[in-house]
């Protein structure tokens, strides 16, 4: 697995996650899966990721509670790990009501993989 270029992939639905896999691993990346927060902050412990797609709304533990653990319980550098967040909120209302300020990007559902891919060449 090329650390490098590992993409982590939080997000319940599993149709989003298989288009997301399949799309990144053809463009390249290695890809690592998860379907809750819970989920993910295991996989983080025990492997190096370059970038985290979370989903917002999931069961178990949520996208704004993954990330503030993210941010305040994994030791640096995890801790640090470009997160970006996956949404079907879609319109400027959303900031409103939840803190997207530890976040380092948003991307609104539905996206084309082009937008992801042009994310994560930034990243």
């Amino acid at each position: 697995m090329n650390l490098a270029k590992t993409v982590l992939i939080v997000d319940d639905i599993y149709i989003n996650r298989r288009v997301l896999v399949k799309s990144l691993q053809n463009a390249g990346y290695d890809v690592l899966e998860a379907e809750n927060g819970k989920q993910a902050i295991e996989l983080l412990k025990n492997y190096d990721v370059f970038c985290v797609l979370l989903d917002i709304e999931m069961p178990v533990m949520n996208g704004i509670e993954t990330l503030h653990y993210i941010r305040s319980q994994m030791p640096k550098p995890k801790s640090e790990v470009k997160v970006f967040a996956i949404t079907a909120y879609n319109n400027s209302t959303i900031h409103d009501y939840l803190d997207f300020s530890d976040f380092d990007g948003m991307i609104t559902k539905p996206f084309s993989i082009q937008q992801i891919e042009k994310l994560l060449s930034q990243t």
